[in-house]
């Protein structure tokens, strides 16, 4: 397979093509496979030799192909490459990876215990003008890195499946994590909804580092030209990368500096100049094809799952910050801290707090006036009253429902599963718990799935709760005893 490898493109059309010009160039393109009908025909006659077909299945069921490439609509992303991953296919994931950090973390994980190459389409970590800059960071001729900003904006494809921010702003987010190398520790975001009340046409991102570099990110597609600009400012000069310019006038280099003086800060400007790409170019997307037939191959790649699920949880925190700050009303409902993720389908009622690294996982309802400490993960599909207060490190799992007035101390513990086993999934064997209206669980308690507590119970710090607990009763021990 070293010597050969057959890839299937799935999807032909606004992007697709382009991957499809490509890994025909390569010499490893063999299936294409469209719904259009149209599409079918110019491509067949178009690329000599490859077989075109309507059938995601029958291409995943082919033991002729080895990879597939996926250029569908963002929503498809994780279901297509999901289902790949299991029929043993390598994946190439057009950006971004998924529409949440959960399906992400799956899909990473599948791709490991499968021992597939799992890969995503951030193309600007493969352009000569990105690598540049990388080595000048690296060699120290900027100084030291302070900002960076970007600007994504153009007339282009309104979409209707994403807003701009997944649409545009992957590409820009992955340059500035790999250029700052890390992850922000403050992300606050806004965005307009122009054409359609609930699709962003334009967000402008901005990031904070531990290390005290800040980064923005403008994006829209409702712009009258089209502008590719990442400008990066070190304390020794700076650098502006023009992806519309020609080759040559790429990447222009600019010395200039901030001396102080008397306690001013005065700008010292000088010349800039070209830094001439020419010499290294070659097509970004060609770069980045043979960086996937390399990862099928077992080489490391820059864009593997991994890259891409650091950009998509930085995605969704911006996604998050945007759903908070750009509706007045949305703002006064609730806090949610720039740390925490929110899944889709989540209700959030008024004057509730979210704080530091939580996780609010799809379809979960939290009540008015919820408390949800630090590193709290609550969901998919579970219910919170109002007035719940979720102290640090508790995680609330799918059949678990907190009635009103809960109190969850630090670190305690439900479960679901009666029988757990890694080897043997128990999805379908959920046990229902209910902690009933004012209950109060200590510190470290831990319930054991299946359990009612009753109204106004406590349960004592520590205790293991294996049996259901009467209304006003205080439990303790292990295990807990009247």
């Amino acid at each position: 397979m070293a010597d050969k490898v057959n890839i299937a493109l799935i999807g032909a059309g606004h992007w697709g093509k382009n991957l499809a010009r490509v890994f025909y160039e390569l010499g490893v393109l063999k299936t294409i496979c469209e719904s259009s009908e149209e599409i079918r025909k110019r491509k067949s006659a178009k690329y000599p030799g490859i077989t075109t077909t309507s059938s995601f299945a029958d291409v995943l069921a082919s033991p002729d192909i080895h990879a597939v490439v996926i250029a569908t609509p963002a929503e498809l992303h994780y279901s297509m490459a999901k289902k790949s991953l299991l029929a043993d296919k390598h994946v190439y994931v057009e950006k971004p990876l998924a529409m949440t950090a959960q399906e992400g973390e799956e899909l990473v994980q599948l791709a490991e215990q499968q021992g597939k190459a799992l890969f995503v389409g951030h193309i600007l970590q493969y352009h000569s003008a990105v690598q540049t800059i990388k080595k000048m960071l690296h060699e120290g001729e900027l100084g030291k890195l302070q900002y960076i900003y970007s600007n994504r904006l153009n007339l282009g494809k309104i979409r209707r499946e994403e807003n701009i921010l997944w649409s545009f702003a992957p590409h820009d987010i992955s340059v500035i994590l790999s250029l700052v190398g890390e992850e922000p520790i403050e992300v606050t975001a806004t965005g307009t909804n122009i054409l359609h009340p609930k699709i962003a046409d334009t967000t402008i991102t901005n990031m904070r580092f531990s290390s005290g570099v800040g980064a923005h990110i403008f994006v829209s597609w409702l712009h009258p030209f089209k502008e590719q600009k990442l400008v990066i400012i070190g304390d020794r000069k700076m650098v502006v990368f023009d992806d519309t310019a020609p080759v040559d006038k790429k990447l222009m280099l600019y010395p200039h500096q901030i001396l102080w003086q008397n306690g001013i800060p005065v700008p010292e400007k000088k010349e800039g100049a070209a830094i001439d790409l020419t010499q290294t170019w070659e097509e970004p997307l060609n770069k980045e094809g043979r960086a996937f037939i390399d990862a099928i191959n077992g080489k490391p790649a820059l864009t593997d799952g991994a890259e891409g699920l650091r950009v998509l949880k930085v995605l969704q925190r911006i996604q998050a910050s945007m759903d908070n700050n750009s509706s007045p009303l949305k703002k006064k409902a609730y806090f949610i801290h720039d740390s925490s993720l929110i899944d889709e389908n989540c209700e959030i009622g008024a004057d509730t707090k979210i704080w530091h690294f939580s996780h609010i996982l799809k379809n979960t309802r939290l009540g008015n006036n919820v408390n949800i400490g630090q590193n709290v993960v609550i969901g998919p599909d579970v219910v919170v009253g109002n007035n719940v207060k979720i102290q640090n490190n508790v995680s609330v799992y799918p059949g678990v429902t907190l009635e009103d007035n809960v109190f969850c101390g630090p670190s305690c513990v439900f479960t679901n599963v009666i029988n757990p086993r890694s080897s043997i999934p128990r999805k379908h064997e959920i046990l229902k718990t209910r902690v009933r209206e004012g209950a109060t669980l200590g510190a470290n308690a831990t319930i054991l799935c299946g359990i009612t507590i009753g109204k106004h119970a406590f349960i004592g710090a520590g205790s293991v709760v294996t049996q259901d607990v009467k209304d006003n009763a205080l439990v303790f021990g292990n295990p807990a005893k009247f």
